[in-house]
């Protein structure tokens, strides 16, 4: 038998007569520290209360279940649509990250506005809560020993039950970690430079690990050109970031840049008995 992590041998906790499903969990256990943290920092940033943030996060969070199960059912290669049945079985795994996105984001600004706090915001109170959400509801997917990569001999490869012997890529893991480091890398980057669409640097660094994480993994998918389907979302919803980012980027230099004293006199010069309009007087 070759070492690696284990996995759990069920994604059931028992605690008395209580049945917990570790899945949920720690969706739930994410949610929690996604809303201390952007409420910490929309409090801090003077733009609202943790009150109010919590409010238009739990909205959010909503618009993000019910969007991230509506993507799955929708794309999944499995084709969940066909069992209505399966559709609210959500312990069972099956959330779309994608989906959970743009519905859980669109659902939390409108709740924003409506209660007064700036859109712009809460997007950077937020960009780095969501990833420290994600990194732990990744681990729901080792409780239930699904959406691994392929077969490998690295020393943190994972066991599975269903291959006693074999050792596959832990993508739950890699996810975990990239997301951490990006909530870490959102949150300095914040508190250092102060840059503009931070929330568009999410997208864009989310994506970037998406694609390469997606690639490893061996669960049917639907795919085409050599690419599954949630590598292509990432790869839109990264040039989108990215084209944000440059948009904004070529606003910024003539948004803040006053016009110079030749530009002023060749457009309004002044006759000789005007008061002085010279911004060095």
């Amino acid at each position: 038998m070759i070492a690696g992590i284990p996995s759990p041998s069920s994604g059931v906790l028992e605690i008395g007569p209580l049945s917990i499903h570790a899945y949920g969990l720690m969706i739930a256990l994410g949610v929690v520290a996604a809303i201390w943290l952007s409420g910490r920092r929309a409090e801090r940033s003077g733009i609202a209360t943790r009150e109010q943030m919590s409010s238009a996060a739990m909205w959010g969070v909503l618009g993000g279940i019910i969007g991230a199960r509506l993507y799955y059912v929708v794309t999944d290669a499995s084709e969940p649509w066909r069992e209505p049945a399966r559709w609210l079985k959500i312990w069972e795994g099956g959330l779309g990250v994608p989906g959970g996105l743009l519905v859980g984001v669109l659902l939390g600004l409108w709740r924003a506005r409506r209660i007064g706090i700036p859109i712009s915001g809460v997007l950077t109170a937020v960009a780095p809560a969501i990833p420290l959400a994600q990194a732990i509801g990744r681990w729901g997917n080792w409780w239930n020993q699904e959406l691994f990569g392929r077969e490998t001999t690295l020393p943190w490869g994972l066991e599975i039950d269903k291959y006693p012997g074999l050792l596959f890529h832990p993508t739950f893991l890699y996810e975990s970690l990239w997301n951490l480091a990006l909530c870490a890398a959102l949150i300095l980057a914040d508190r250092r430079w102060k840059p503009r669409g931070l929330f568009a640097w999410y997208v864009l660094g989310y994506s970037v690990g998406r694609f390469w994480i997606e690639g490893l993994r061996i669960d049917a998918a639907n795919s085409g050109g050599g690419l599954r389907l949630n590598q292509w979302t990432a790869l839109v919803a990264g040039a989108l970031a990215l084209a944000s980012l440059v948009a904004r980027r070529r606003r910024v230099p003539s948004e803040a840049c006053p016009p110079t004293a030749s530009s002023t006199s060749s457009e309004s010069p002044e006759s000789p008995s005007s008061p002085s309009t010279d911004p060095s007087v």
